[in-house]
């Protein structure tokens, strides 16, 4: 059963958002919360940013911890190129971090940032 109540499952919106994520996974960047905002066309300030960016990027994460793949968020950031505090709350709802010390929380985002980059590369036969 998810963690997330399904809000955005099966929309548009989600699949937008999910190939954004993956598309970067792959280059092995990162995605602003304003840049998904903007793909999908979601407001790129305000307090309907963070919520409902916050809620589609929970309801991608747990559907991928479901599939035993790493938080795709990882590579969602602020402007401040870090993620938001419920990306941190949801690893921890999902038993991913149990910790709430900050230098936890920015390992385990380097860790998982990782994992996605693995997750998501792509490679190259010659």
């Amino acid at each position: 059963m998810p963690v997330v109540p399904n809000k955005y499952r099966g929309t548009v919106e989600y699949s937008t958002a999910y190939a954004e994520l993956v598309f970067a996974a792959r280059c092995r960047g990162l995605v602003t919360y304003q840049e998904l905002a903007l793909a999908i066309g979601f407001p790129t300030e305000g307090n309907y940013l963070g919520a409902e960016i916050g809620h589609l990027l929970g309801e991608i994460s747990d559907d991928e911890h479901a599939h035993s793949r790493p938080m795709l968020s990882a590579i969602a950031v602020g402007v401040s190129d870090f993620p938001g505090p419920g990306f941190f709350d949801l690893a921890r709802q999902l038993g991913k971090l149990n910790s709430q010390i900050r230098q936890d929380e920015r390992d385990f985002w380097e860790r998982e940032r990782q994992a996605v980059y693995n997750t998501w590369r792509r490679v190259i036969r010659t």
